[in-house]
């Protein structure tokens, strides 16, 4: 079976030939147990866990100490916020979140509202920015966390970040910030008043079931640990550090660093491509956020007079791509974020994400469009026709 060209890196990304080379080695050469201090196999996969932990602190300009290995953004996200929101005082137990969070940032928001944190979940303009002014106008006396996405996972928008942590730091508010989608795609750079900061290897070419929080040290940020058990990793994440998966998600970022400029104008100039070619073939085709403050490798448009649903089933065995749309017991919903951001309900069941990559080549975008092209002038042939 011939798989489809694959344009959902957005979803996950194919690990680097380069990343499962280094995680070969580790598995063959590196097996001791990174936290055994008592013999010299401990001590091997030790340094190498620990060379890894200063290649991700590199990326974003963090010291070694600041990163906390985990098993992903969703395990760091709730650990950044849980953490966060179990220190807080009495006085400041207000809580301030995105509309457009990525659902692990959004179910956590949940759960603190049902255990008494008043929670204020912020709406974006038409392009999915927050501003600082927008924020600002959010907050209370009692506001003692704020969490707000690096780069939107769906329509790519990528946040004033620098901005917002400059308005909090005076405030003495703990900023959080889901940066998963961002990292290794768009310099991402840990700046004062980041307080804490979500990793995923897997969306930067590197494993699955690895990610990282970055936790400020000076001045440091309190957390209570999400598990209890050894004392590994400040006390923060006890359990044993998996040694090959951090080896990779280390070498992902380390080619990142090199590649990510690179990458950056190659893919943002197949993307204009794409968009071009589809627009000049769909009449009507919308554009979900904003081009110029977007990720380089994203492409979020409305196909109008379809459902995106229909669409990814015809492409089904040309184009992978995904949807805006959340299915659940077979009922299709659209997608909150893009409720958000002022679409209709028809126009967000309409709309499809499209995630250029690292090996998305020329002849990829060529055939995306005509595939995407066909598929659509078929569906509403049919709409036409019913």
């Amino acid at each position: 079976m011939q798989m489809p060209i694959f344009l959902d890196h957005h979803s996950t990304t194919p690990v680097d030939p380069r990343v499962f080379n280094a995680m070969r080695e580790a598995f063959g050469e590196t097996y001791g147990n990174p936290h055994s201090a008592e013999h010299a196999y401990g001590w091997r996969a030790e340094a190498v866990v620990e060379a890894a932990r200063g290649r991700v602190a590199a990326l974003i300009g963090a010291t070694p100490a600041e990163i906390i290995f985990t098993s992903g953004a969703t395990e760091a996200n709730n650990l950044a916020l849980q953490g966060a929101a179990a220190t807080l005082e009495a006085s400041r137990r207000h809580v301030v979140v995105t509309m457009t969070a990525h659902p692990c940032v959004a179910g956590v928001a949940d759960l603190l509202e049902a255990r008494g944190h008043p929670v204020t979940r912020l709406t974006p303009d038409r392009d999915g920015r927050y501003s600082p002014n927008r924020v600002a106008a959010a907050l209370r006396p009692d506001t003692g966390l704020v969490s707000i996405e690096f780069a939107h996972h769906e329509v790519g928008t990528i946040q004033p970040i620098a901005d917002i942590a400059a308005l909090l730091l005076p405030r003495d508010i703990i900023f959080h910030s889901d940066a998963a989608q961002a990292v290794g795609k768009v310099p991402t750079r840990i700046v004062p008043g980041v307080d804490l900061l979500s990793l995923s290897a897997h969306k930067l070419y590197g494993p699955m079931g690895i990610g990282a929080l970055y936790v400020r040290r000076r001045p440091g940020v309190r957390l209570m640990p999400l598990f209890a058990g050894g004392g590994q990793q400040r006390g923060l994440r006890p359990g044993t550090v998996p040694t090959p998966l951090a080896v990779g998600f280390g070498e992902a970022c380390r080619i990142a660093g090199l590649d990510m400029t690179s990458d950056a104008l190659r893919l943002a100039g197949l993307r204009d491509q794409l968009l071009d070619g589809l627009a000049a073939r769909i009449p009507g085709l919308g554009i979900n956020g904003s081009i110029a403050d977007r990720l380089p490798h994203n492409l979020n448009v409305r196909l109008p007079g379809i459902a995106a649903a229909d669409l990814l089933y015809d492409l089904r065995e040309t184009v992978a791509i995904s949807t805006g749309s959340a299915c659940a017991s077979a009922v299709i919903e659209p997608s909150r974020s893009l409720i958000a951001l002022g679409l209709t309900e028809a126009e967000a069941l309409s709309s499809i994400r499209i995630g250029l990559g690292r090996s998305t080549a020329d002849t990829d975008i060529s055939i995306a469009i005509e595939a995407i092209t066909d598929s659509y002038r078929r569906l509403r042939g049919t709409v036409a026709a019913a």
